[in-house]
């Protein structure tokens, strides 16, 4: 359910609801666990989601009350510690914005199997990648890496892995 404006509408605790409004870096945790079936590729694929609106695509998340509930995007942080990747895959109703906060990030640009393209981003650095635009990530360096992910959509769908992604055919159960 998105944030509402009912509490404020009706004169309801300024306060309440303004808390409602805030998530803090010390109420947050890496979640290691929504995409640990990606490990069933390799242990590179390990990485941890921490949620501050929204849930993304790949995780139900309704019941973590940590969660600013998302009206038009979702917006979290990626941590990717050393050597860890984010599989090749496809939002195909929605673009994604990588911002990235601490380390660096090798973003690949896909076309095909056989043609890629790709950029290091550092600190501060950003990258938007259209609907429909295959991409992937990974963290070649020896720190951890942290980037903000922005979805451009409340809830997205669920992402397809093109057949030469690692991911391809890989499921949650």
């Amino acid at each position: 359910m998105p944030l509402t404006t009912t509490a404020y509408d009706n004169g309801d605790d300024l306060a309440a609801y303004t808390d409602s409004l805030i998530a803090t870096k010390a109420s947050r945790v890496a979640d290691f666990d929504t995409l640990s079936f990606q490990e069933k590729a390799g242990p590179q694929y390990r990485r941890g989601q921490i949620r501050y609106v929204g849930s993304g695509a790949t995780g139900d998340h309704e019941s973590d009350n940590r969660i600013i509930p998302s009206g038009g995007f979702t917006f979290s942080n990626m941590l990717l510690p050393p050597g860890a990747e984010g599989p090749a895959h496809t939002h195909h109703d929605v673009e994604e914005a990588f911002f990235v906060l601490e380390g660096e990030v090798r973003v690949g640009i896909h076309r095909g199997p056989d043609e890629v393209e790709y950029r290091t981003l550092g600190y501060r650095d950003m990258i938007v990648v259209p609907a429909g635009v295959t991409r992937s990530l990974k963290n070649e360096g020896d720190t951890d890496a942290l980037f903000c992910v922005v979805i451009g959509t409340r809830k997205p769908q669920v992402p397809t892995y093109p057949a030469y992604s690692p991911m391809h055919g890989v499921t949650r159960g």
